[in-house]
């Protein structure tokens, strides 16, 4: 009997919240945090309901960006990558800066934990980011795929390390001190008195009051995605295209 999309999203949602003999039987480590997803779920079709079921299309995000987040979200997570598997933070940067264009979902829900502005870096463009790269002192934002680190306090505070996972894409995330801070330039009253949002050196920086809960929340081990519709970083990503 086939399916509908509801009935597999439930279906899908009640294998994730529970513990799953089947993955002890096939003997792979447990994160540390989340139940593993099926393999079913890697699916596209699978991460389209999830979409739908989600209402993902209703807060903003895009459904490429979701789908490919989802994606890559599995192949970390089938390669032991993560930490984290409860959580998927998406950066969609085929946005305005002018619209909340970070997304935290809870993956065993599909809950939105959080919806806010996030900027890009200063090079990369002025309300919209559409060049990036992966060299030092660029001042440009990097794509792709990113595992969250642990925090420390730096000149912008409160901070979280990013581990870029794409050589050549993102690698030098480390080196070039790109985190997670929070930022003054982020805010609504910026975007009225501009016309866009205030732009970093590269980094995603998020509303100083929000700063805290959001690293919090997704540090040590999650799944971080920063999204652009560009055909020379989906040609080039291994995690996409493995």
């Amino acid at each position: 009997m086939r399916l509908t999309r509801h009935a597999i999203a439930v279906l899908l949602m009640l294998l994730l919240q529970s513990n799953s003999s089947s993955f002890r039987f096939l003997n792979k480590p447990e994160p540390v945090k989340g139940n593993p997803l099926p393999a079913v779920a890697a699916t596209s079709p699978i991460a389209a309901v999830l979409y739908e079921e989600w209402a993902l299309e209703s807060a903003g995000l895009s459904k490429d960006a979701f789908e490919k987040a989802y994606k890559g979200f599995m192949v970390l997570q089938a390669k032991n990558r993560l930490n984290n598997c409860s959580l998927l933070t998406i950066v969609d940067y085929s946005l305005s800066s002018v619209q909340k264009r970070l997304f935290v979902l809870e993956m065993t829900t599909g809950k939105l934990l959080f919806n806010t502005l996030v900027a890009h870096g200063r090079r990369s463009g002025l309300e919209r980011a559409t060049d990036f790269s992966n060299a030092g002192e660029s001042h440009k934002s990097s794509l792709g795929f990113f595992i969250t680190q642990g925090t420390y306090k730096g000149s912008n505070g409160y901070s979280l390390k990013l581990r870029g996972c794409e050589n050549g894409i993102n690698s030098n995330a480390l080196n070039r001190a790109i985190v997670m801070h929070g930022a003054d330039y982020v805010s609504e009253r910026f975007i009225r008195q501009n016309g866009y949002l205030g732009r970093s050196y590269g980094c995603p920086a998020v509303p100083l009051e929000q700063t805290k809960k959001i690293i919090d929340a997704i540090k040590n081990g999650s799944c971080m995605f920063l999204y652009y519709p560009s055909k020379k970083y989906f040609s080039r990503s291994t995690i996409l295209n493995s």
